[in-house]
């Protein structure tokens, strides 16, 4: 069986990314979960800590966001499937980006949010081949999509 690579992008403030990998890994599913760096101040402050200092706040995010997408734009490319976590904390406007970039290479576009997220992410959504409440339901459509196993179903 093939190995499916899925990129998990989106908000970092809960254990959405674990509860895919322990899911995918108690069904056995022939997956690779690949993801930004999550460590929030090495991914801000990544940059500036490898190229240098930058004085002006506009060049020191700059500089780390370029070296970010380094990462993001290279798994996103390698993914088979990319799934885009939305969370209530923060307005996630990379995941926005990342979801946007999937669509525009022709990925399969999972998006992860609470319903009352449905009206700002209208967009985001209606790029989505699906659009999940739950870390649970994004490992059943994993399932679903790789082995046809659709769970709880019964003729």
């Amino acid at each position: 069986m093939a190995q499916w690579s899925v990129y998990l992008s989106g908000e970092i403030h809960t254990s959405w990314r674990d509860d895919i990998a322990d899911g995918v890994k108690t069904r056995g599913l022939p997956v690779t979960l690949t993801a930004p760096v999550t460590d929030h101040p090495a991914s801000d402050d990544c940059g500036v800590a490898i190229l240098g200092e930058e004085p002006n706040k506009f060049w020191h995010d700059r500089k780390g966001a370029q070296v970010n997408a380094i990462r993001t734009s290279s798994l996103i490319k390698q993914a088979d499937i990319v799934v885009v976590r939305f969370g209530d904390k923060y307005k996630q406007w990379n995941a926005a980006f990342d979801a946007g970039y999937a669509a525009a290479l022709g990925k399969p576009l999972i998006i992860n949010h609470a319903p009352d997220l449905v009206h700002p992410l209208k967009e985001v959504d209606a790029a989505a081949l699906a659009v999940a409440e739950t870390p649970a339901q994004i490992v059943d459509i994993l399932d679903y999509v790789i082995n046809g196993n659709l769970k709880g179903y019964t003729n």
